[in-house]
């Protein structure tokens, strides 16, 4: 994750229960405090739409990953 502002906005996603609450009722309305592109507005939307909010150890989020060739 390369824009420090997506990272700010994640940080407090996963930091804040009030603002966790707000991302999952309206996104939008989260993103709308943050300076994002186009680009990663759409990428924030369509993770979540894929694996919600996925910590690192989420079951939906290691389902969603195919095996690649070098991991064998």
């Amino acid at each position: 994750m390369k824009s420090k502002t997506l990272q700010e906005m994640v940080k407090s996603i996963f930091c804040d229960e009030s603002t966790r609450e707000q991302f999952l009722s309206n996104p939008d309305s989260v993103m709308s405090r943050y300076n994002l592109t186009d680009n990663e507005k759409t990428a924030v939307l369509n993770t979540t739409a894929r694996y919600g909010l996925a910590t690192s150890d989420s079951v939906s989020l290691a389902v969603g990953f195919k095996a690649a060739l070098f991991w064998l």
